[in-house]
């Protein structure tokens, strides 16, 4: 069902390839929402990596064409469906899913995935909120089992999960490695909670992250790009260590013995297997962090809805990482 009339600006995805098949549409239609629905001016709205491989045809999941891509978005509430109580017209708020897609003005939300943006962040801030770090707590907390005390090291540290690793990794109580790729990127992940920074383009970085462990090694690893760093991280890793899978481009070849003597294990982390349980915790540690001022969300570069193609380009091929991606709208 659609307002008659209304229209606005969405990107439209009618057939699966390269960033090109990203269209700006300026006669979608806006949609109405259901009963248990809200429909929201979408003021911004993260860019994931995920969603280059959706657009590409290459995941998993594969939506219906056409589609809109976008899932996590800040805004406003414009307008609620019949049975919504918990949300009125003009809140802010941000959402973890969309129905109709987020790369638009407008889009529509079940009340399940909506929850109010506080105060402290802005709606920039709000859209980077969701997937990072939702992605980095589950990784931390509910895969690795990370205990403070113990040593991580968050493999491509200055991207939007990156950072949201390092900030709850410190204030977890962990000691916070991180690597980044730039001079830019490295102050970064120091001033968001990494105790040491290390640059990976360097050939002996592994070796200084050895040498800054005592020789103990690591014990839990975020591995953003598994297909580069796999191998390395196994050699890292201490006693019982945990690499947790966040990010993968390709295959890797690696030696299944690395695994043995140490007992290590290798962890995937999807937010799509998130039980509802989960969701709600990890939202009640993310929203003390807000309180206690040690969550912030750092926004990288931004785009408008006019530079999709541009935007899915750049997450994929720029290298040092600063920060969340996000489409202002």
């Amino acid at each position: 069902m659609t307002s008659v009339n209304r229209l606005m600006r969405a990107i439209r995805v009618f057939e699966f390839g390269n960033p090109e098949v990203l269209k700006l549409c300026t006669d979608a239609p806006i949609p109405s929402p259901g009963e248990d629905q809200v429909l929201i001016r979408v003021r911004a709205c993260g860019i994931n990596p995920v969603e280059t491989y959706i657009r590409a045809g290459v995941y998993a999941r594969k939506p219906t064409l056409p589609y809109t891509p976008g899932t996590d978005i800040a805004g406003v509430v414009e307008e609620v469906g019949k049975k919504v109580t918990s949300f009125k017209n003009g809140d802010r708020v941000f959402a973890t899913s969309t129905i109709t897609g987020g790369y638009a003005e407008y889009t529509l939300c079940s009340t399940s995935t909506v929850y109010p943006l506080p105060d402290q962040l802005n709606f920039k801030q709000g859209a980077a909120l969701s997937v990072p770090y939702l992605t980095a707590y589950r990784a931390l907390c509910h895969k690795a089992h990370a205990k403070p005390g113990e040593v991580v090291l968050v493999h491509g540290a200055s991207g939007g999960v990156g950072i949201a690793a390092c900030q709850i990794a410190r204030a977890y109580g962990l000691k916070v490695f991180g690597t980044a790729g730039t001079p830019a990127g490295l102050d970064l992940i120091l001033k968001n909670g990494a105790h040491k920074a290390f640059n990976h383009r360097e050939t002996d970085y592994i070796d200084k992250i050895e040498e800054a462990t005592g020789g103990q090694g690591i014990n839990v690893i975020l591995e953003m790009l598994s297909n580069v760093n796999l191998s390395n991280d196994l050699r890292l890793l201490s006693s019982g260590g945990r690499v947790v899978i966040v990010g993968s481009r390709g295959p890797i070849e690696i030696n299944p013995r690395d695994t043995m003597l140490k007992e290590s294990s290798i962890i995937g982390v999807s937010l799509f297997s998130e039980s509802k349980e989960e969701r709600n915790e990890s939202f009640a540690a993310l929203f003390g962090g807000i309180e206690a001022g040690w969550l912030k969300p750092l926004i990288g570069p931004e785009y408008t809805l006019d530079k999709a193609p541009q935007a899915h380009e750049d997450i994929i091929q720029t290298s040092g990482a600063t920060g969340k991606m996000v489409f202002v709208i």
